[in-house]
């Protein structure tokens, strides 16, 4: 994706965005913690409290990301996660340069369903939107830094969206002051060879 190559402009940003879930667990009862020569226990017994939805907005250039959590994923999830992404995380961005897969919710029509059509054109006029090719959703480097967020962060039982929220905060945090970023090795010319199929064939 060329859009990663270009340089760092504040008021252009380039952003990927994605989402993942994850299943809140509760404990059935209460684990054991750990002591010298033995390991923590849990039992395999759980509770089930439901699923929570989280948005990875992902700036790779400066290495910033801002995770929001939500209960679902619909359009109009999408849509507000956009307009916080637009007016909180870039209000000074006179455009956002925006990598995305090519999920159903993902589209600009899906801020018209959720806001007045001035509001959502007003939101829709800041965004120029790239999509990953199909099949091709690993191009968008906000999967890559859920990745890292699922090892990090979330490969345990969490039973509730707060304690989910004040996880993922915390991560956040160390990630930001971090400014980890992504190395990204994937040119062009990488492309035309592993995606060649995906790109249009023209016979003279």
């Amino acid at each position: 994706m060329d859009v990663y190559k270009r340089p760092y402009d504040p008021k252009r940003p380039n952003v990927c965005l994605d989402e993942t879930s994850k299943q809140l667990i509760g404990e059935t009862r209460i684990p054991v913690p750990a002591c010298p020569g033995q390991p923590a226990r849990y039992d395999y017994e759980y509770k089930r409290n439901g699923v929570a939805n989280m948005f990875m907005i992902f700036e790779p250039l400066i290495g910033k990301r801002h995770v929001k959590v939500t209960q679902r994923r619909t359009k109009i999830d999408w849509a507000y996660c956009v307009r916080e992404m637009v007016d909180q995380i870039y209000p000074d961005a006179e455009q956002i340069v925006l990598v995305m897969d090519n999920l159903n919710t993902h589209n600009k029509s899906s801020l018209y369903e959720a806001f007045e059509p001035a509001e959502a054109k007003r939101i829709a006029d800041k965004l120029e939107i790239h999509y990953t090719p199909k099949h091709g959703s690993w191009l968008d480097m906000a999967e890559i830094e859920l990745g890292i967020l699922a090892r990090q962060c979330l490969s345990r039982r969490i039973d509730n969206m707060e304690q989910l929220k004040d996880e993922v905060a915390a991560w956040q945090v160390i990630r930001n002051t971090a400014e980890a970023k992504v190395n990204w090795r994937f040119t062009t010319k990488n492309a035309r060879i592993k995606l060649k199929k995906l790109y249009p064939s023209i016979e003279v």
